[in-house]
């Protein structure tokens, strides 16, 4: 199984990798303005890295529930100084998360080599040319409404069954418009348009969830169902379900995990792999090629 970005190809047939996020935007739920300063963000993003971060994922426009949207000339001014920082600096994989071409193409420019779009291509017509002509690796999302809204009131009949048949149609829609098929990689949505259950009944099914043989990608890092599980809605209290809910998630097939503590998920991730003899545990480094 490999992903396929504008630079670099992950090999994921072995190994699965962690995306780290780095939002920058005053309003993110749990880490809203810690890093809007540009040169603040460029150092936590080499910090992530170091810490054994394969993607950067950079976010300039908060999708947390409610989140109200901003202009693309603002989620543009938040997220180039970063991307520019970062490519200086380093050479592995940078991933925009925006729903709007005008920021992709712009991120792309910049270095992107990934688009993360929650709304799964659909929220700006000119997302799929764009990724298309620029053949970089697409994050392609599940998302019930839009963050604004999506929270409200989600129903679903049978959420695994239709999460799974929107990304295979996702799937079948992007390859017929000539999108390269190992440029794709998909996510479920986790908290995006779904209770709690929901996210549980997905999480159950995650071994089953990606079209075939492309891989998926979990973001579940410190989310409110945790807290709701938890009984307590402190943030920091998360961290160390979210570790165990990487391995977890590893050893049923998920191969990125989008966090925002690196060291202990990738470690845990690492372990799953040993134990499910997938991996020889000392060997550490991102598996690319060029």
């Amino acid at each position: 199984m490999r992903w396929r970005t504008k630079r670099l190809t992950l090999d994921l047939s072995r190994r699965g990798e962690v995306m780290a996020v780095l939002n920058v935007t005053p309003d993110s739920f749990s880490d809203g303005g810690d890093f809007i300063d540009p040169q603040v963000a460029v150092r936590r993003g080499l910090q992530q890295a170091a810490e054994g971060a394969a993607i950067l994922d950079i976010g300039g426009e908060s999708t947390r529930p409610g989140a109200e949207p901003v202009s693309a000339p603002e989620e543009i001014n938040r997220v180039l100084p970063v991307i520019r920082g970062l490519r200086g600096q380093w050479a592995g994989l940078i991933s925009i998360d925006t729903s709007k071409a005008e920021v992709a193409a712009a991120a792309i420019e910049a270095g992107a080599d990934i688009v993360n779009d929650v709304t799964g291509l659909l929220g700006d017509p000119g997302m799929l040319p764009l990724c298309r002509d620029a053949g970089c690796g697409v994050v392609v999302m599940h998302m019930l409404g839009e963050p604004r809204t999506m929270q409200s009131a989600p129903h679903y009949g049978d959420v695994v069954a239709e999460v799974r048949d929107f990304l295979a149609g996702r799937c079948g829609g992007l390859l017929a418009a000539g999108l390269d098929p190992e440029c794709l990689c998909f996510d479920p949505g986790i908290g995006f348009g779904k209770t709690v259950e929901h996210n549980l009944a997905l999480l159950r099914a995650a071994g089953s969830l990606a079209p075939a043989d492309r891989p998926l990608l979990i973001g579940l890092s410190r989310k409110s169902f945790i807290g709701h599980l938890l009984g307590d809605d402190a943030v920091g209290l998360r961290e160390w379900p979210t570790v165990a809910l990487t391995a977890l998630t590893r050893e049923a097939g998920v191969r990125i995990h989008r966090v925002h503590s690196v060291r202990d998920n990738l470690a845990a991730m690492r372990m799953a792999e040993a134990v499910m003899g997938a991996v020889n545990a000392e060997h550490r480094t991102p598996n690319t090629e060029h």
